[in-house]
């Protein structure tokens, strides 16, 4: 690669759109981002497609010396459901993975093809639309995700990467494409309901990482305002999942991280298949189509945010305005002085409702006895162990089924603070948990090593290879490992939250 080109990598997250330019040594040289959120609107979450265009012309503008771009990719939130008809007209808005309105058709699905369907993925949101007998369905031409609606647009090329994909539908990791037997039985399952079209020809082509997915376009480049020259090379658009995945080198067997913000869930590559479904477990893919064991929970450091604005809102009273990394900084690590299980305090940190648990909504609660030490330090450390208590239940039916982890890798702003989101979810997992010095440029340092590779790759050289030899071989971090007191600690903790979670499921019906 010429010393003074450059490749992006860019992400719509939940609360943020960023743009991360790596050099030819992997190194970010230049960023980007803008702030946006999902609204709730008539009972769904939702973001305006309109924002999608002003938030990348937004971010790409911090983004220096574009003229050097060689290479990009885009990735996003993964699952969700966006619907058009033949001429890319919306049919209905944008589905995001908060919504949990697709229980039944999650369910009948995961019965049909002894595969977990989870309720955010785009074919339980497609099927509950057939069972609602939702008017738009039957003029349906492409269903997509984030991504690859983006990708459509800039591009021209109707295509997701093999691990965007397998969030929408089950994939053969064999064959690399959607999972064909799988594809019948829904054929058959919706064949009485008169539809004009076959779910095949509605759904994205599916692609893996290293392969060309088209070029940015002229009408591409005018949706990006001319920030962007026509013709530079995309790779394959990938999930969140994915990017996280190949940011923090974790696409190989053996292999896992855990991505923790907004949202927190863990993707460990497996060796072997689970010998059982499990509600709890989705069955995913790296970007190069190997399964991969998800844990995906809605809830993370939401309600920990919501906190750390009263706290920041009281210290206003006494005229003190502290920056907000310090704040999260001194927060964090004030928790560090509490009882390993939290002194009795217990925090339920769902805003949104929660697969895992099988909550349809939530309802943030924090509970404690009369014993309870309830000092700022027990409630701070209550607050992160909450933000991921839901992950650990579903890590622990992982631990059941002997999957072995060799490496965990932390990213995302749980993890922000130096080892204190690294101590917790080492207690949590029970597995030492690393996070990497180019960890905090998360989703979209990882798109831009995807179009990386694809862009510089050798002949046969493997995503795990370039990674291990290319990337990663001389970058630094940090590695804590499980303390014995603390993880006695957080497992008390658990069985107040587990009971607890009866508690979280009254407070949704009455109020």
């Amino acid at each position: 690669m010429d010393t003074e080109s450059t490749i992006l990598g860019i992400e719509l997250g939940s609360t943020r759109i960023k743009a991360v330019a790596i050099d030819n040594n992997f190194k970010p040289v230049s960023s980007g981002d803008y702030t946006w959120a999902s609204s709730y609107e008539n009972g769904v979450w939702t973001y305006d497609l309109k924002e999608v265009w002003t938030g990348l012309k937004a971010t790409l503008a911090g983004v220096e010396h574009r003229e050097q771009i060689t290479a990009m990719g885009v990735s996003a939130m993964m699952h969700g459901y966006l619907a058009f008809d033949r001429d890319w007209n919306l049919l209905t808005p944008f589905r995001t993975w908060q919504n949990t309105m697709t229980a039944q058709a999650a369910a009948e699905l995961t019965a049909l093809f002894g595969f977990n369907i989870p309720q955010r993925w785009s074919i339980a949101h497609l099927y509950q639309a057939i069972l609602n007998g939702e008017e738009h369905v039957s003029r349906i031409a492409h269903i997509t995700t984030l991504a690859g609606y983006v990708h459509y647009r800039l591009t021209g090329v109707n295509a997701v990467g093999v691990g965007e994909a397998s969030g929408m539908f089950p994939i053969d990791s064999d064959k690399l494409c959607y999972d064909r037997e799988m594809l019948k039985k829904f054929a058959n399952l919706v064949r009485d309901r008169d539809l004009p079209w076959k779910l095949e020809d509605i759904l994205p082509q599916v692609l893996t990482a290293g392969e060309p997915a088209g070029v940015l376009t002229t009408e591409g480049a005018t949706l990006l305002g001319g920030l962007l020259s026509p013709g530079i090379p995309f790779c394959p658009p990938e999930g969140d999942a994915g990017t996280g995945m190949t940011a923090t080198n974790a696409v190989a067997p053996r292999t896992g991280n855990v991505s923790a913000g907004t949202s927190i869930f863990s993707m460990v590559v497996l060796e072997r298949p689970l010998r059982k479904v499990y509600e709890e477990i989705d069955l995913v893919t790296t970007p190069t189509g190997k399964p991969v064991a998800m844990v995906h929970c809605n809830n993370c450091t939401n309600d920990t945010n919501a906190w750390a604005g009263v706290l920041k809102e009281t210290a206003g009273l006494f005229g003190v305005s502290p920056d907000t990394g310090e704040l999260y900084t001194k927060l964090y690590e004030k928790s560090l002085e509490g009882a390993p299980d939290c002194g009795g305090v217990t925090v339920c940190n769902y805003l949104a409702g929660e697969g895992v648990t099988h909550m349809d909504e939530g309802r943030p609660l924090v509970v404690r006895g009369p014993e309870a030490k309830f000092t700022l330090a027990n409630f701070l450390r209550a607050q992160l162990y909450s933000t991921m208590a839901t992950l650990k239940i579903g890590m622990d039916i992982l631990a059941a089924e002997g999957v072995a982890i060799d490496t965990l890798t932390g990213h995302g702003g749980l993890f922000k603070t130096s080892l204190v989101g690294q101590k917790y979810m080492a207690a949590a997992c029970q597995s030492p948990v690393t996070c990497m010095d180019t960890a905090g440029e998360g989703g979209p340092y990882g798109m831009a090593l995807l179009a990386a590779y694809m862009r510089n790759k050798a002949a046969g050289e493997t995503l795990e290879n370039y990674l291990n030899i290319r990337v990663f071989r001389n970058v630094t971090g940090s590695t804590v490992s499980p303390d014995a007191e603390t993880v006695a600690g957080f497992n008390t903790y658990m069985e107040r939250y587990k009971a607890l979670l009866d508690v979280e499921k009254t407070a949704v019906s009455v109020l």
